[in-house]
């Protein structure tokens, strides 16, 4: 007997590349019922992010790569990392269509509701925990999240 496949929209496939082309992020993987789409891209080989110009000439015999640290490489290490208090699909506006309660640069005020964890059919506004400026959302638009998962930095 043959199987139902979910057939993949090639407009569906091209959006979720452009929101990564759009954003900081390398990968995203979407999941609805039976159908799964995952979308990475390489990184660049030249990063013009962080100057380090003497310690990639250090390295001459290897690669070169730009001196990061820990808290780039490993969001939840930052000192201003907003955690999910659970697990669910973070929502960044309070409706489809609508517009996302913060952006990257928006100062908050402590309280202030920075996205939906949607867990259980039940919408959970996550506030913020701290005043200051928010430098970057990690996550994108209705993406599954875990438990203590990076959500955004506030600095």
């Amino acid at each position: 007997m043959k199987t139902n496949k979910p057939e993949i929209d090639p407009a569906l496939v091209r959006e979720i590349a452009n929101l990564l082309s759009e954003s900081d992020l390398t990968e995203i993987e979407v999941q609805h019922e039976d159908l799964r789409i995952r979308v990475v891209r390489q990184p660049p080989t030249l990063v013009n992010s962080v100057p380090a110009p003497y310690a990639v000439a250090a390295q001459a015999a290897a690669p070169a790569a730009p001196v990061v640290s820990a808290e780039a490489l490993d969001p939840a290490k930052h000192p201003g990392v907003v955690p999910s208090p659970m697990v669910g699909t973070a929502y960044l506006g309070p409706e489809p269509g609508a517009r996302p309660f913060i952006e990257v640069g928006a100062v908050v005020k402590e309280g202030q509701t920075l996205l939906i964890v949607e867990a259980m059919k039940t919408m959970n506004a996550i506030p913020a925990p701290r005043a200051g400026t928010v430098t970057r959302i990690l996550i994108t638009n209705a993406q599954p999240v875990e438990y203590g998962e990076p959500l955004l930095i506030i600095e």
